[in-house]
C-alpha cells in the first residue's frame, strides 16, 4: 500500500487486539460465560471486544443488577489474568514500543493492571510507563474517558494524538475523544478508522522537534 505520513504529538495505544493477540483467551472465557447464561457465544463475542467486562454484561443482560455484573467481572478478570495460553504479540508490537520509548505514548486499555501486566509480559512486551487502565476510569470504551485521560497524562491535546485500536468500541472512543484513529488488524476494517494497517509491522515512528512522525505502509 502507498506510504502515509502523519505528524502527531503522542500515541495512545490499546492493548488487546492492538499490541497483544489475546483472542484465544477472550473467546474461551466469553464463550463459557455465554453458555452459562443461555446466550449465543457469537453474539456475545461481537459485543465483548474492547469493552470492560461489566459493560459487556450490562449490554447483553439489560436490567440485571450492576452489583452482579461487577462481581462477575472481578471473577472473570482473575480468570483471564491466570490464563495466558495463546497470548502473543501482534506482529511489530515489540519493535514499535521500543521505537516509541523516548517519545510521548500511553497504553489505554479496558484491562486492569494485573491483567494488562500479565498479557504484555506473556507476549514479551514492555509495559508502557504511562498507562490508563480499568482502575482509572468510570466509563468503559466506547466512552472516550480513557483516551482523554491518556492525553492529559502526557500533557497533549487529544486532537494531536493518534489512537491505535482494533475494536468497534475502541475506535468509537478514539473518535469521540477527537483523535485521529489508526485501525489495527482485520477486525478494525469494519469500523471506518481514519487509517488502517493489517499489523504493526506497517507502522514506523521517529521523533521530531515537536512530536512524532508516523509512517504507515
Amino acid at each position: 500500500m502507498p506510504c502515509t505520513e502523519l505528524h502527531v504529538k503522542a500515541l495512545l495505544i490499546d492493548m488487546d487486539g492492538t499490541l497483544v493477540n489475546s483472542d484465544a483467551v477472550v473467546e474461551r472465557i466469553w464463550r463459557a460465560w455465554a453458555l452459562r447464561h443461555g446466550l449465543d457465544p457469537e453474539e456475545v463475542l461481537r459485543v465483548a471486544h474492547g469493552r470492560q467486562g461489566h459493560a459487556t454484561m450490562a449490554a447483553l443482560l439489560p436490567g440485571r443488577p450492576v452489583e452482579i455484573n461487577l462481581a462477575e467481572n472481578e471473577a472473570m478478570l482473575a480468570e483471564e489474568t491466570r490464563d495466558t495460553e495463546g497470548v502473543v504479540e501482534i506482529p511489530g508490537a515489540a519493535a514499535l514500543l521500543a521505537a516509541l520509548a523516548p517519545h510521548p505514548h500511553a497504553l489505554v486499555t479496558s484491562a486492569d493492571v494485573p491483567l494488562a501486566t500479565a498479557r504484555l509480559t506473556a507476549a514479551g512486551l514492555a509495559v508502557p510507563a504511562v498507562r490508563v487502565t480499568a482502575e482509572d476510569v468510570g466509563a468503559s470504551k466506547p466512552d472516550p474517558e480513557g483516551f482523554l485521560k491518556g492525553a492529559a497524562a502526557l500533557g497533549v491535546d487529544p486532537a494531536d494524538c493518534l489512537v491505535l485500536e482494533d475494536s468497534a468500541a475502541g475506535i468509537a472512543a478514539g473518535r469521540a475523544a477527537g483523535s485521529t484513529v489508526l485501525g489495527v488488524g482485520p477486525r478494525a476494517t469494519a469500523y471506518a478508522p481514519d487509517h488502517h494497517v493489517m499489523d504493526l509491522r506497517a507502522v514506523r515512528v521517529e521523533g521530531t522537534a515537536d512530536g512524532v512522525r508516523v509512517q504507515l505502509g
